[in-house]
């Protein structure tokens, strides 16, 4: 996934892992330290994309989601739910137990994105009107 994120009217663009809840919200976890997880600590204003990647190149049908929303850092009671969906996902081998995921949280943390608007463009399965708007809010 694509993030991008502003300071002071100055645009920043990163990728990072992410997951979903059954209610449309994202998850990603970063260090605190990074340039991304520093300005929205300041301001919350985000938008992104995920895309199908393409195999051929340029000309083939598009699909993605481009998607406009706040993030912040997951609070306490939603780290194990991230977590947890994070570790079905990419299927790592063990679950980090709490204590572990305790010691992580003093440099990492996850995230939270709450999407007020998507927008899902698919030329494959919408090729008459592949532009398709969900608002949220």
């Amino acid at each position: 996934m694509c993030l991008a994120t502003s300071k002071n009217n100055k645009p920043w663009a990163c990728a990072v892992w992410y997951v979903h809840d059954e209610d449309w919200n994202l998850y990603f976890i970063s260090k605190k330290s990074r340039r991304h997880s520093i300005e929205l600590t300041e301001n919350q204003n985000i938008a992104g994309t995920i895309v199908v990647p393409h195999l051929k190149g340029s000309g083939e049908k598009v699909r993605g989601l481009q998607f406009e929303g706040t993030a912040r850092a997951c609070k306490l009671t939603e780290l194990m739910k991230a977590h947890k969906l994070y570790m079905n996902k990419y299927e790592l081998a063990e679950d980090i137990p709490k204590l572990e995921l305790l010691k992580l949280s003093l440099s990492y943390t996850y995230y939270k994105i709450i999407p007020s608007t998507i927008v899902l463009f698919d030329e494959i399965n919408f090729p008459d009107a592949p532009r398709q708007e969900l608002k949220l809010e």
